[in-house]
């Protein structure tokens, strides 16, 4: 099997040269959220540039869209589109890469930017793929600072009422938001307590970081019967370069030069590590 840590990290490097490129980008929370996509998509999912035109498939939905260029960087190695376009079209005018999914492009099934939108329909797509007694899954990946947002809660409900053992929710537990910490902020925890008290299964992923911990979550959650699952996935903001772990200040932030050449040599350092 493919070495799929080793591929998170060149995969942020992808990212990395997007955000330069395009000069923005919500880098942060892209590097924390960089291995549960890995996982899903190259693990997980049922995804294939072939059976996306059928529509036969599993779904995914990136609620926390602003993580779209980690989103970019999955595609384009699974071969929806050449990585080089994205970096060199990232953000600028007249592009159809833009700083949210954006549903016009290939493996993109829902646009997503304000948050709390992706897991109500999350819960619809859950709700169709029963209803034509289908075996495919629906999984979405949302932010922890998105979880202030009321429409979550009211998908959770609608969730646990439907009994949609089908849809599996991710929390991407990076602890900061653009303000600072989650917890100063519109404090969460005990988010477990939160979500098991909606009906839900919970899995909590000590590091969300982790492939083998996260294959575990997801492999947990298909054999779940009668609830959805949501999985609290313990991240890292800027996961790959202490420049940027842990840092509220890099949840939009362009590197310089200094910096730029730090983060890479970062992480072909722990793409070789790994």
């Amino acid at each position: 099997m493919q070495n799929l840590t080793k591929l998170a990290y060149k995969l942020r490097r992808d990212v990395i040269e997007m955000i330069v490129s395009g000069k923005g980008g919500h880098i942060g929370g892209d590097m924390s959220v960089m291995e549960i996509l890995v996982t899903l998509y190259f693990k997980e999912m049922n995804v294939t540039v072939d059976n996306f035109k059928s529509g036969n498939h599993d779904h995914f939905v990136m609620s926390k869209g602003h993580s779209v260029e980690t989103l970019y960087a999955v595609l384009a190695e699974k071969g929806f589109f050449p990585i080089k376009e994205v970096i060199e079209k990232f953000s600028k005018f007249g592009s159809p890469f833009i700083g949210h999914p954006n549903n016009k492009l290939p493996g993109i099934e829902m646009n997503s930017g304000a948050l709390g939108h992706g897991l109500p329909v999350a819960v619809g797509m859950a709700i169709a793929e029963r209803m034509n007694k289908s075996a495919n899954r629906v999984y979405v990946v949302m932010g922890d600072g998105e979880q202030a947002e009321g429409s979550v809660w009211e998908g959770a409900m609608s969730g646990a009422n439907y009994r949609l053992d089908n849809l599996c929710a991710v929390v991407d537990r990076n602890r900061l938001q653009i303000s600072g910490c989650t917890e100063d902020v519109m404090a969460l925890d005990d988010l477990h307590r939160k979500w098991d008290s909606f009906g839900w299964h919970v899995i909590d992923v000590a590091d969300g970081n982790d492939i083998d911990e996260l294959s575990r979550a997801f492999d947990e959650a298909k054999i779940v019967k009668g609830k959805p699952t949501v999985i609290i996935a313990n991240t890292v903001k800027g996961k790959g370069s202490p420049v940027m772990e842990n840092k509220a200040s890099w949840h939009h932030h362009v590197p310089n030069a200094e910096e730029y050449a730090q983060i890479i040599k970062d992480l072909k350092a722990r793409e070789e590590e790994a």
